[in-house]
């Protein structure tokens, strides 16, 4: 991470918080009578441009297609508006259900020069389970709550790393394929879920209370340009810098049994 990128990162979790990290003292309890928080992220206005950089790198892999460009997927705006891979979390929770977030957003695979899933949700002290399936040289840099610099010299090899501190970790590929990002929240609780395609989400199980619910998108805008090393050829390579993420908040009342929605609408502003 640049020195740059991590002041405007660490001013921005002054300022709001991180959303995994400022968890703590979470109890498991029974929750018989839980509540359900639904709803929708959506996008309002233009959408953002700029997201496509040139595939200039193990084309063959990266590209079967012949795109000649390959989309960073900073924002992914579905056919009706909704917005995917945004976090929806509640805030300031501190008993409910047992951990139980889903497991394909455990792992990722490096498929085609991608990865797949794009937003990560691993539980505090859980393994998170990586693998690439491309023949190509890749190496998976993490920064943030994790610190970890993983090379992937052959296809299909699994390697675990233990996520064993809460708050959000940054995903890059130090192999030259400069696109290659995800965002991966470490939670202390199991109240997260990540919008599909058509920007829904569910938190259900919720125990009867007031609350706050985040929406939490990892940044779209690029900001300008930083240094970065290729660790195989040795060249530095031009990487775009994003915004910090942002986060948008609302009050819920969630009642026994009952379904409380909660819209989000997002845009440039």
């Amino acid at each position: 991470m640049s020195q740059t990128r991590f002041v405007m990162l660490a001013m921005f979790l002054i300022a709001v918080g991180s959303p995994a990290s400022a968890q703590s003292g979470y109890s498991v309890i029974a929750v018989t009578n839980g509540g359900t928080i639904s709803g929708t992220v959506k996008w309002s206005g233009p959408e953002p441009r700029g997201l496509d950089v040139p595939a200039n790198k193990d084309q063959a892999i990266c590209d079967p297609e012949s795109h000649k460009t390959i989309n960073m997927e900073r924002m992914v705006i579905g056919p009706d508006g909704g917005v995917a891979n945004t976090i929806v979390y509640i805030k300031d929770i501190f008993h409910g259900k047992a951990m139980n977030l889903p497991e394909p957003r455990r792992s990722f695979d490096q498929k085609h020069c991608r990865y797949e899933p794009h937003i990560l949700l691993v539980p505090q002290t859980a393994e998170l389970t990586m693998k690439s399936s491309d023949a190509v040289l890749h190496t998976v840099h993490m920064d943030g709550a994790a610190s970890f610099n993983v090379p992937f010299p052959f296809p299909d090899r699994v390697i675990t790393r233990n996520m064993d501190t809460p708050g959000l970790v940054n995903l890059r590929c130090n192999g030259g394929h400069v696109w290659m990002n995800a965002e991966m929240m470490v939670v202390s609780h199991p109240y997260y879920a990540v919008t599909d395609l058509n920007g829904r989400f569910e938190l259900t199980d919720v125990p009867p209370g007031n609350y706050e619910v985040v929406a939490w998108h990892e940044g779209w805008k690029v900001l300008g340009r930083e240094d970065a090393l290729d660790v195989f050829s040795q060249k530095t390579i031009q990487r775009a810098v994003f915004n910090e993420p942002k986060t948008w908040e609302q009050t819920v009342t969630v009642r026994a049994e009952e379904t409380t929605v909660a819209n989000f609408v997002i845009s440039q502003k």
